[in-house]
């Protein structure tokens, strides 16, 4: 452990060492480059040259310092097959301290930038003539978008009042049509653009070649901030795609449009340097330096888009929970996104891999794709499920276009990560070559098309069986004899849950069975062990078996469904839901019964096709039976042409006869025929209105 200890902290004051000497050369180098002129420089050595000599001098000066700093009598116990492998923190310190010994060779490329953008040595224009022309250029080409927008403005507003999502897919065309209009105006700096590049940078020189690059480059800028106005729609609310107020929309605009031209410059820049046949090291110094003033203007983009942010992923995070996570966290979240570029942007440049500020370019490039895609898609979404008949939002059930854009968005987040994964891996880090990369993942992309093939196809099952599952959703017993009544529930409704479970079991084996043979894994003794392991628990669990087979005789039997009132012979009750091997029996009491099919039994069904309701009152002897049977009859029309009942009554009421002489009574029989459900209310109003209407007629009840 003080063998540990002691390398370490010699290791740490070696690095301390190498920093201070770092920074003071660099000091000292660039006290010497500003107060000596290049004149002074050995005759036929280029500045470039003196800075290769520089380096290599201090290159082993630090090794020396190094090797004289390492104690002599420790001597680590490394395996024979590690001894070759590179310390990472010695070589990543080494390099870094080399980047900060090049920083004046920085300032000395921009000179020479400077200098290469002069052009009267080769008879060319001068630089103040070159920037001139070129800032005309500039202005030329967004003085005539800004004013072809201008222009344009009065048809952007009639545009925008039928492009609000309350049109339905009526508003596509609007939509489009505002961003046809825009695209003009970005077409228009393209053409001025061209104009300038043909008319006035065509000899192929240093400065036509950086004024092609710079206008080419502001033009991906329009391209970028063309995406953000579609969407954002800074003056026009009705036509916005996103959830934002309209101070909040004119502040994102601003925000991204200076944030996404703050990068296409910084990026012009490195490439101008490139192109400048700046040192390597001197670029990779350069990238180097930018990255604190970078990472600071990443905190301030965060900061600023704070608000506009929140409100826009909040609105995203309804069907979306990853633009609902980041829009809770925002701060968190970006500030450490952007960290990790800003740290990885430093180690690529001291590792000299050069791919990095490609990488996160790309990488930023998708972010920022998912949160357009995102938007547009529940834009389009939130179109197709507006009703069109009186232009009102549709209701918040879920429909097909819901269901669609979900598995789009699981679609597209595999394949960014798909894509980002590669390049890293591939491209950046160089940890396996392309040929390997496709060889490891061949078979994971295989099995990841069947997996995503499978939750495709789940999550049209799940939207087609919805509607007959919500019959299935737990309601009280009241709830449950009205549904009966209205016939609510159906056949296919009553067997859904049983097809549905039958048919995730069946995606998801096959699915897996098919990703396990992608991957290489041989399903054959695992289907024979499941097979041995059925058969074992068939045999063990007869009792099971037996209620999941008379289950299924049950419901292929239609012998009731969810919402009828079923009698068991254990149990008496309204069947309110069922698994695979039991019943739920709701009685009128509240209390639910849950009987296996396997003990089920007779089923009497109460609640089938009709209902036959009797019951008897008891008359006075000497009541004529040919008035009543005539009052019985007229008692039985009124109710069949009453509204409230007439949908429920298939056969009138009528008077059976006496069923029994009693002392002091005559016990007569009554009979109609309902429509199952609830045929006691309508025993109810029978009686009342009897109560109400027979002694007016004489007929004195017993």
């Amino acid at each position: 452990m003080r063998l540990g200890a002691s390398t370490t902290v010699t290791k740490l004051a070696s690095g301390l060492l190498h920093l201070a000497l770092a920074l003071l050369l660099e000091l000292t180098l660039g006290l010497t480059a500003h107060a000596q002129p290049a004149s002074q420089l050995p005759p036929g050595m280029t500045p470039e040259q003196m800075d290769s000599i520089v380096s290599a001098i201090t290159k082993s000066v630090l090794e020396k310092l190094k090797e004289e700093a390492r104690p002599a009598t420790v001597t680590p116990a490394i395996p024979q097959g590690l001894s070759n492998v590179p310390d990472t923190f010695d070589v990543l310190l080494e390099q870094t301290t080399g980047l900060v010994v090049a920083m004046p060779a920085v300032w000395r490329g921009l000179a020479g930038l400077v200098e290469r953008l002069d052009g009267r040595t080769a008879g060319e224009r001068g630089r103040m003539h070159f920037l001139l022309l070129l800032a005309a250029g500039v202005a030329a080409a967004l003085g005539s978008e800004l004013s072809l927008r201008r222009s344009l403005r009065p048809w952007r507003s009639a545009l925008a009042q039928r492009a609000s999502p309350e049109w339905g897919p009526k508003s596509f065309g609007y939509v489009s049509a505002l961003a046809l209009l825009d695209i003009a105006g970005v077409l228009a700096f393209w053409l001025v653009g061209r104009a300038v590049v043909t008319g006035l940078f065509t000899s192929g020189s240093f400065q036509d070649r950086f004024a092609v690059a710079a206008l080419a480059a502001l033009f991906i800028w329009r391209l970028y901030v063309l995406l953000f106005r579609v969407i954002l729609r800074p003056r026009l609310s009705a036509a916005r795609l996103c959830e934002v107020t309209d101070d909040l929309a004119r502040r994102a605009h601003r925000l991204i449009s200076g944030f996404v031209l703050l990068l296409v410059l910084l990026r012009l820049l490195g490439l101008a340097l490139i192109a400048a046949d700046t040192p390597t090291v001197a670029v990779e110094a350069a990238r180097l330096l930018i990255v604190p003033f970078l990472f600071l203007a990443f905190v301030m983009f965060v900061l600023r888009m704070d608000s506009p942010a929140r409100q826009w992923l909040g609105g995203l995070g309804r069907t979306a929970p990853v633009a609902r996570f980041v829009g809770e966290y925002w701060l968190s979240v970006t500030l450490g996104f952007f960290f990790s570029l800003a740290l990885t942007l430093a180690y690529g440049a001291a590792s000299g891999r050069h791919g990095v500020s490609g990488a996160i370019l790309l990488t930023m490039n998708l972010v920022f794709g998912l949160l357009l895609f995102e938007t547009f898609l529940q834009a389009i979404v939130r179109r197709f499920d507006s009703q069109l008949a009186g232009y009102s939002p549709a209701s918040d059930k879920e429909k097909l276009p819901d269901v669609i854009a979900r598995c789009l968005r699981v679609a597209v987040l595999i394949l960014v990560v798909v894509v980002v994964s590669e390049h890293w891996v591939v491209d950046v880090l160089d940890l396996v070559n392309e040929r390997d990369w496709n060889r490891l993942t061949r078979a994971a992309r295989a099995a990841g098309l069947t997996l995503f093939s499978a939750f495709v196809l789940w999550e049209l099952v799940k939207y087609f069986t919805d509607a007959y599952m919500q019959g299935m959703s737990r309601r009280g017993a009241e709830d449950v004899v009205a549904s009966a009544s209205a016939s609510a529930a159906t056949r296919l409704g009553t067997l859904m849950p049983l097809v549905r479970f039958v048919l995730a079991v069946l995606i998801g084996t096959v699915a897996l069975l098919i990703a396990l043979t992608d991957i290489g894994v041989d399903i054959t003794p695992l289907l024979a062990g499941l097979s041995v392991f059925g058969l074992a628990v068939s045999f063990g669990s007869q009792t099971l078996v037996k209620d999941i087979v008379s289950g299924v005789f049950y419901l292929a039997d239609d012998a009731f469904r969810v919402g009828e009132q079923i009698d068991s012979g254990k149990a008496t009750g309204i069947v309110e839901g069922f698994t695979l091997r039991s019943i739920r029996l709701r009685h009128s009491s509240g209390h639910v019964y849950t009987i296996p099919f396997g003990e089920l039994g007779q089923i009497a069904n109460f609640s089938r096709d009709w209902a036959s309701v009797k019951f008897t009152l008891r008359f006075a002897r000497e009541t004529d039976l040919d008035r009543l049977r005539t009052a019985t009859a007229a008692l039985g029309a009124e109710l069949m042409d009453d509204p409230a009942f007439a949908g429920d009554i298939l056969e009138p009421l009528k008077m059976q006869g006496v069923g029994e002489i009693a002392d002091n009574a005559l016990v007569v029989r009554f009979k109609f025929k309902a429509r199952p459900g609830n045929p006691g209310r309508i025993q109810d109003e029978v009686v009342q209105r009897m109560l109400r209407t027979f002694p007016s007629l004489s007929l004195q009840l017993a």
